[in-house]
């Protein structure tokens, strides 16, 4: 029993310390994505942030494969020390129950330490999309079930899911084609490759607004202020729809809590600075601060809320 009570009060001495001199040297930021999506774009920013704030560099290192859990597998077996960083988003929380088999469990083998930003998609179509509208894309179709199809960036993305809850919610029948990360799926729908994409708002508009993709509706609550004049989906034809991307930040299970609350605390400061903010939301993202526990809480809701979606699909990973 004293050896116990001895253990534990090193224990909490110790964590206080490590806290202080965090962090001592560089910090990997492990981004399972490609280069050129929205998480490694945001990450890549956050990452210089961190490294002006904290005086070490928080460098990126791209590990993309198998729909984010090859990236995320080896931040899962890294060294609890707040020494390597995940760069994650809801296509973690739906792999939960699309890949059931995966060499990790997320909230078991990760801990939470905060969100980063949110965003609402947009659903583009292709140059010579036979559809000019949403209804017109739905009526179409209904009338070719099967022949239209919609990239993404691997299946559990947010822009899979997106396009999944479409599909179920206007009883539509299109054909998924996953890529190996956006810019693919991207260029193959400016190509006129595939027909339709769901892509992150800031990522896209640029070739909406330069006329090379056509803008068939955004997927929030409400319009987003980037493109006021583009209903969203629940206005356009399919009611009650909604389908985000966000971020956030996890790193390995049993890091110690000063370690997480001070990173937590860190990107609050970042992304809650009047500059990024405004930036941000010229982009359609709103920042996502939260303590460990908030966003816990916040990735067990969004795991329930996507298990739903799979189940009642019957989604299974090709």
């Amino acid at each position: 029993m004293l050896r116990g009570v001895l253990a534990l009060t090193l224990a909490l001495a110790l964590a206080p310390a490590h806290a202080q001199n965090y962090p001592a040297h560089p910090v990997k930021v492990i981004v399972p994505y490609a280069v050129g999506g929205s998480a490694d774009v945001y990450g890549r920013f956050l990452a210089a942030k961190l490294s002006e704030a904290m005086g070490q560099p928080f460098v990126i290192e791209n590990r993309p494969g198998g729909g984010a859990v090859i990236g995320t597998d080896a931040v899962a077996k890294a060294a609890p020390d707040g020494y390597t960083v995940l760069v994650m988003s809801n296509t973690h929380t739906v792999n939960e129950t699309l890949i059931p088999k995966k060499p990790y469990d997320l909230m078991r083998d990760l801990a939470p330490v905060t969100g980063i930003n949110s965003q609402d998609l947009l659903l583009v179509g292709a140059p010579g999309l036979k559809a000019n509208n949403l209804k017109e894309l739905i009526a179409l179709a209904k009338k070719e079930p099967g022949k239209l199809n919609y990239a993404s960036s691997g299946p559990g993305t947010p822009y899979h899911m997106a396009g999944e809850l479409f599909k179920h919610m206007a009883g539509v029948d299109i054909v998924h084609v996953p890529h190996k990360g956006s810019d693919q799926a991207r260029t193959a729908v400016l190509g006129s490759q595939v027909d339709l994409m769901f892509d992150a708002i800031s990522t896209i508009v640029g070739q909406v607004h330069a006329g090379k993709l056509k803008a068939l509706g955004t997927t929030g609550k409400h319009r987003s202020p980037v493109t006021p004049n583009i209903p969203t989906l629940a206005e356009a034809g399919v009611p009650g729809y909604e389908a985000t991307i966000w971020l956030g930040l996890m790193v390995p299970a049993a890091t110690p809590k000063p370690v997480l609350e001070q990173l937590s605390s860190a990107v609050a400061k970042i992304i809650n600075a009047p500059d990024v903010k405004e930036n941000w939301g010229k982009q359609g993202a709103a920042p996502m601060a939260m303590t460990p526990e908030q966003f816990g809480k916040f990735v067990r809701e969004d795991i329930a809320k996507w298990s739903k979606l799979v189940k009642d699909t019957g989604m299974k990973v090709d």
